[in-house]
């Protein structure tokens, strides 16, 4: 019998081990985050997921990519978010309402649930953030319009959707950009102006953006646009291209490029 690369879309239907709480942060059935808790303190990560912001697409997908940091020691909280679609109540302010409130109440949300079920807490301190595609976008946005209170550690961006004018060029998952922010930008430009994730003042934040050459849902250009613009004002923002590598492998921990995305979270803790 011939074996095969895994394919990395699979981890998008693949059921994940069940969390060990669900957290609640704001009044909305969406406004949830999946806990999971290792054996030993660690520090908390929020993930944000992707899908082109779409209510199609839901925190599930990244359970896999969850229970994997949970193995390496780490506290993750998968937040979900309202996201766009026919009767859904998401995009712009809405969506980015929901990053603002999650990722700020979910380091005492974490803790409580941790209490709750006998576990260790994470340990003190700001969460990490990590991000994919869409949610990279909004993981990058987080920390460039947070309040200083708010900050996160540092930020892992993992194919993120990071030029939204570009997104909209070249018309990502049919639209997708439009219906999160109402329109194009020449519609609808003070949208567009305040969903942008490029820092107008140095952050001094470690951020990482991890993304495949081989990336056809979100290309890599938009990532090296971004670098390239936002060098200008905080250097300490790094692009990691990953030859031959898709847009899903990133999220799998199955996947060859899983060794680099761990890489790229330890050395935000530097």
């Amino acid at each position: 019998m011939s074996s095969r690369e895994p394919d990395p879309r699979d981890v998008l239907i693949l059921p994940a081990p069940p969390p060990n709480a669900v957290v609640r942060y704001g009044p909305h059935e969406d406004n949830v985050a999946d806990v999971r808790l290792p054996s030993a303190p660690g520090p908390l990560v929020v993930v944000i997921h992707g899908g082109f912001w779409r209510s199609e697409y839901d925190r599930a997908h990244t359970g896999h990519l969850a229970a994997a940091l949970v193995a390496a020691g780490y506290a993750v909280a998968q937040l979900e978010y309202r996201r766009t679609g026919p009767g859904a109540p998401g995009g712009w302010p809405t969506t980015f309402d929901d990053v603002l409130a999650g990722v700020g109440a979910l380091p005492a949300l974490v803790a409580s649930a941790a209490r709750s079920l006998g576990r260790p807490a994470p340990l003190a301190g700001p969460p990490l953030l990590v991000g994919h595609s869409a949610g990279g976008h909004l993981a990058l946005w987080y920390a460039a319009h947070a309040p200083a209170s708010a900050a996160p550690a540092g930020v892992l961006a993992l194919a993120p959707v990071a030029d939204l004018v570009e997104a909209h060029r070249l018309d990502l998952d049919d639209g997708a950009v439009s219906a999160l922010l109402g329109g194009g930008p020449d519609e609808r430009p003070a949208a567009y102006a305040a969903a942008d994730p490029l820092p107008s003042t140095p952050l001094r934040l470690p951020t990482v953006i991890l993304h495949g050459t081989k990336d056809v849902q979100v290309p890599i250009e938009l990532s090296r646009r971004f670098v390239a613009a936002a060098g200008a004002v905080d250097n300490e923002i790094a692009l990691w291209e990953l030859p031959e590598v898709g847009h899903f492998e990133l999220i799998d921990p199955r996947s060859a490029a899983w060794g680099k995305v761990t890489e790229a979270l330890r050395s935000l803790r530097r």
